[in-house]
């Protein structure tokens, strides 16, 4: 169990944002901690509307105080992601959450600011960078190194000795074979399957994955 010394501000109150408020509830089940005392979602001022949502305060981000808080940036879009975090103070502290029912080798790393959900399965000996979200019943094999801004959409699997550059997004049902490379900046389609190298960024569809050129 975590020991909350801050409250948690979790940026986005979209569907991914909601998401990871619930794996919070989860994870705080059966403690004396109270979510409405604990949590508060963070949106930009141009979508602040309610002031409420799941019952949890919602703060537009000019009445934001990081001091107070420890924040998780729950923004599916890698990009909005790492510009949502550059525009914090370079000491904001930043949570990494682990849902209880997912599996997460002891020997893996996972650096801050990440959200694991539930199902999902870390094998051992692996390094993911910051700000990275793996979704339901993603997988890793073991001796993967990962970058940061790293997305495993629901039901993918990457296979072990895999190296995967920054910002990469592997598309829901998606796999990549053992022992191969993906650079950084690479978008992996729904379902993709990726049988070989991957050297040049850029949107990639198809079994095998191909990369798609814009006419």
């Amino acid at each position: 169990m975590i020991k909350f010394d801050n409250k948690i501000a979790i940026f986005g109150s979209g569907g991914f944002g909601k998401e990871t408020m619930c794996y919070l509830m989860d994870y705080i089940s059966g403690s004396n901690y109270k979510i409405e005392d604990l949590a508060v979602f963070v949106v930009d001022d141009n979508y602040y509307s309610q002031k409420t949502i799941l019952n949890i305060p919602v703060v537009p981000y000019s009445e934001f105080s990081y001091q107070n808080y420890e924040v998780i940036v729950a923004v599916g879009e890698s990009s909005d992601r790492k510009n949502i975090i550059e525009r914090l103070p370079a000491d904001t502290r930043f949570l990494t959450l682990i849902h209880p029912r997912a599996f997460v080798s002891k020997l893996t790393e996972i650096a801050e600011g990440s959200i694991v959900a539930p199902g999902a399965v870390v094998s051992c000996d692996i390094k993911i960078g910051k700000h990275a979200h793996i979704n339901y019943n993603a997988t890793i094999g073991h001796d993967c190194n990962i970058g940061d801004f790293f997305t495993a959409s629901p039901g993918c699997n990457i296979g072990g000795n895999c190296i995967i550059g920054s910002n990469v997004y592997v598309g829901a049902n998606s796999s990549i074979r053992e022992k191969l490379t993906v650079t950084a900046n690479v978008k992996l389609g729904m379902g993709a399957v990726v049988v070989k190298h991957i050297t040049e960024p850029g949107v990639y569809i198809g079994s095998p994955a191909m990369r798609m050129v814009r006419k």
